[in-house]
């Protein structure tokens, strides 16, 4: 980091939220739920980086609705379900509106804005998914700016994603860190100028051929005592 970052911008999707409601759903489906659900999010971003590659980037919700019909349409899975394949497609992503956060997301939050950060929650999915996750966890009101790339064009890691947060917020690159699991996101974050955090909750090795992050935590409660306070 060049300078003490003044606000902490999160990436949503497994860095705040535990996605686990969604094996939970295509178990109930008679689906193999370890197996997609493993597949899903990595099916998902790398379609949508495809997309955003090739110049045209779709809606989050329409290529997480063609991941899962790819999926639960396979011959082996299709017939193990328990109803129509719509129908299946459909209960399987009600389970957005049940995600909750990691359990180290509150009290970090909770911290890092008595603090004095900013607060940013930035996503590749729908605003309206991460408003409803930080309520349902009692933090929305923690957030300054819940933000989405459906709104900036091209999904992160793409540069122009990360400006147009920058832009809402009315930030310089030098004034925020980008906090998240997703090494990709790490990687996008620093070429894009902003200060970096490497949530790693599963102590996994940090691929080389990435910028390396300029911290790294097991949590968002550990975030909050590895940052100086904002100037």
């Amino acid at each position: 980091m060049n300078s003490a970052p003044r606000a902490v911008v999160f990436d949503v999707n497994e860095t705040l939220s535990d996605t686990t409601a969604l094996r939970r759903r295509l178990d109930e489906l008679g689906a193999p739920g370890a197996q997609v659900h493993a597949r899903f999010l990595p099916s998902v971003l790398r379609d949508g980086f495809a997309l955003t590659f090739a110049g045209e980037p779709a809606p989050f919700q329409r290529v997480a609705e063609d991941v899962l019909r790819a999926e639960l349409g396979a011959a082996g899975v299709r017939e193990r379900l328990d109803r129509d394949l719509d129908a299946a497609v459909e209960l399987a992503l009600g389970a957005f509106s049940e995600f909750t956060v990691h359990p180290d997301v509150p009290g970090g939050v909770e911290r890092l804005a008595e603090r004095g950060f900013l607060l940013v929650a930035f996503t590749n999915s729908s605003a309206a998914q991460c408003e409803g996750l930080l309520e349902r966890a009692g933090v929305r009101g923690r957030f300054a700016h819940v933000l989405s790339v459906q709104d900036a064009g091209p999904w992160k890691p793409h540069p122009d994603a990360y400006a147009h947060a920058l832009s809402v917020c009315g930030l310089a690159a030098p004034e925020a860190l980008l906090a998240a699991v997703h090494p990709w996101d790490v990687d996008g974050a620093a070429r894009a100028g902003l200060g970096t955090a490497w949530v790693d909750r599963a102590g996994a090795p940090y691929p080389s051929t990435y910028r390396a992050a300029d911290l790294v935590v097991p949590g968002v409660d550990a975030l909050a005592d590895a940052l100086p306070p904002p100037a």
